[in-house]
């Protein structure tokens, strides 16, 4: 397989974040989702209330830990798991629910030093909104960076700024890239997220919103897959047929032409999403998260192509799309 694709030492055909941090620190790296229940000024009034349409109700997100408990106890539980199924791994304390430097400045860095210290911690992951980044902010990230390995997740979601208007984003394309070369010009690395099966999105504006952002200065990207989740403005709009969801093989399919366009250098942090089973509302079928990433690699395989394929051939889509 590594004659087929270089960032890879199995069947994948994309650079997986598994395969980066395998090479980077030699060993099992995982992820410890902590919460420090900052809110979200798309929430708060600050830009909008209500939250993006799509957004959980949960404020302290699906996944994260428990905001009530300390930083340090957070970790423990949530690791004294993972230790369970990887023994001797290392850890990257990953600040995940809500908007993560929504706050004073030297508070979160206080707190961000606080998590590098954590037992066998080797980085810091942080996800935040780009309407959330200013230039202490930037500096201050700028700061931690050149001490760990540091990512800052950014969740774009769509580059057309009307889909994400209407789904009560509160901030622009424009906005997005004020934050992005704030932060690379402290050497930040990022990781930027983008949703798939946004209202009013075709298959060809979510091949535009892949390709431009894999064209940025960027160390990852997340791609997801909408849910309909309970308690969201996006459920009322789907009770009311304003829109579909994708199915499973159209989905795979735009994922595949997708990573075709995204530089193979990029790592790829995620190829669809966790909607939590109890809040599902559709599609259904993305509770079977395993056959649908083993539906992208037979995709690749049968297709013959991998990430960042049409990029070599020197193809693409037509640069003429309005954005």
């Amino acid at each position: 397989m590594a004659g087929v694709f270089r960032y890879s030492d199995d069947n994948k055909r994309f650079h997986s974040y598994s395969y980066y941090l395998k090479k980077r620190f030699g060993r099992k790296v995982y992820k410890v989702p902590l919460n420090l229940d900052l809110g979200c000024p798309n929430r708060d009034g600050t830009k909008g209330v209500g939250g993006c349409a799509f957004c959980s109700a949960k404020a302290g997100g699906d996944f994260a830990g428990d905001p009530m408990k300390s930083l340090e106890e957070q970790f423990d539980g949530v690791r004294a798991v993972m230790a369970g199924k990887w023994p001797g791994g290392l850890c990257i304390p990953y600040f995940q629910a809500g908007s993560n430097t929504y706050g004073d400045t030297e508070l979160l860095e206080t707190v961000f030093e606080r998590a590098m210290a954590l037992d066998n911690a080797v980085g810091l992951s942080i996800a935040t909104r780009a309407d959330c980044i200013d230039k202490d902010k930037a500096e201050m990230l700028g700061r931690l960076a050149r001490r760990t390995f540091l990512t800052v997740e950014l969740g774009l979601q769509t580059v057309h700024d009307e889909t994400a208007a209407a789904m009560n984003r509160c901030h622009t394309y424009r906005d997005f890239l004020k934050a992005y070369e704030l932060l690379r010009a402290q050497g930040v690395d990022l990781c930027v997220h983008i949703i798939n099966g946004l209202p009013g999105e075709d298959r060809e504006m979510m091949l535009c919103t892949a390709e431009t952002v894999g064209a940025l200065d960027i160390f990852e990207m997340k791609i997801h897959l909408l849910h309909v989740l309970k308690g969201t403005a996006l459920e009322k709009m789907y009770e009311r047929g304003e829109f579909r969801t994708l199915e499973r093989e159209e989905y795979i399919g735009i994922v595949c032409d997708q990573l075709e366009l995204i530089p193979a250098e990029v790592v790829i942090g995620r190829l669809t999403g966790d909607g939590d089973r109890t809040e599902l509302v559709a599609p259904m079928w993305s509770r079977d998260k395993r056959r649908v990433l083993n539906g992208i690699d037979m995709e690749l395989a049968r297709r013959g192509t991998w990430q960042g394929f049409r990029l070599c051939q020197g193809g693409g889509i037509d640069k003429g799309q309005k954005m």
